[in-house]
């Protein structure tokens, strides 16, 4: 009864916009609602409020510049992005395309979403700061931060007297990439301190480029979700959408220079940029995010998938170098 009234409570805070509500249904975390306006999905909203005026002004900002293939953020009666229920949680009110999730097993529904992201760059692309604008930590930091992490597993991994089969084959690869981790830090670290900019451009990022946030729709892509929008170089975006295909294709050549060719017709990209992408790639993050769920979850049970998972990326990684090495090459990086 506790999960209708919730869905109750939130069907009723559609009474507070300018709308027609002809049916609603629940959706994944979310309500949704036919109207005379087309399909419209209520979520809850969990960041601060000043974010959710950044979004809705990116959002605006792109569909001037031509790239109308994003969502919307209705205002309710008083004019306002966010709405509150009763117990003070907000909810926002978005516009919902009509289609399917991007294929990632579809080679040309991949490049098709690498050059729409280059589009959306293209709009997202300010020649000064933008008002409000929030600005997410530098790939540098970012290593930086997760390098002291990894110290700090480090640690308590060798202080932990019983260990369990994942935990040994952890520690075993351990030190290869803990190493290579600072490795890359420190390389990304200098070229960026001499690095020159051709432009001097501010760039907004969607912030979580995947497959779940490209909606095919009437032949198009469309994008949603931008709640980790923030001022960045685009690469952030690029990286995060290839190197999920690439963990998925074995680091396949084909499938990481197809992607980027795709995305540099629409957008070509500058020779820094191609740098910056090669060490994101070369940052073994996802040996990171291994390690920190494990950290961060009981140790009393580890699932049988976090080993699989931790013997994928091992196995993977002579692939991942070679690719690597072709990627330097290639865009003129050694």
């Amino acid at each position: 009864m506790g999960v209708i009234a919730v869905n109750d409570r939130s069907v009723s805070l559609l009474e507070n916009y300018e709308i027609e509500v002809l049916r609603s249904w629940k959706g994944r975390g979310a309500v949704l609602c036919e109207t005379t306006q087309g399909t419209l999905i209520l979520k809850e909203y969990a960041g601060h409020r000043e974010k959710a005026a950044f979004q809705d002004a990116l959002l605006n900002m792109v569909r001037e510049k031509g790239f109308k293939n994003v969502e919307s953020i209705l205002k309710n009666k008083d004019q306002e992005l966010l709405t509150q229920d009763q117990d003070g949680t907000y909810y926002i009110l978005k516009t919902c395309y009509e289609g399917r999730e991007c294929n990632v097993r579809d080679p040309e529904e991949c490049r098709l979403a690498a050059r729409t992201l280059a589009g959306f760059h293209n709009a997202a692309c300010a020649q000064e700061p933008f008002p409000g604008a929030c600005t997410s930590r530098s790939a540098c930091d970012e290593f930086e931060k997760h390098n002291r992490e990894f110290r700090r597993v480090r640690k308590y991994l060798k202080d932990r007297s019983q260990k369990s089969d994942f935990e040994i084959c952890l520690q075993q690869s351990y030190d290869y990439f803990f190493n290579l981790a600072l490795q890359v830090t420190e390389e990304m670290r200098f070229f960026q301190c001499g690095a020159k900019r051709e432009r001097e451009n501010y760039f907004i990022c969607h912030g979580d480029f995947q497959h779940h946030n490209i909606i095919l729709s009437g032949g198009e892509m469309c994008l949603i979700n931008f709640e980790k929008c923030a001022c960045d170089s685009p690469v952030r975006d690029l990286y995060l959408f290839m190197r999920k295909l690439l963990e998925k294709s074995g680091w396949a050549e084909k499938t990481g220079f197809d992607l980027v060719n795709a995305y540099d017709q629409t957008r070509p990209m500058e020779k820094e940029e191609y740098r910056q992408l090669y060490y994101r790639l070369a940052y073994p993050e996802k040996f990171w995010k291994i390690v920190n769920f494990y950290y961060n979850s009981g140790k009393a049970w580890i699932p049988g998938k976090n080993l699989e998972k931790l013997k994928k990326v091992t196995d993977q990684e002579p692939d991942k170098q070679a690719f690597l090495e072709k990627f330097k090459v290639r865009y003129g990086l050694s």
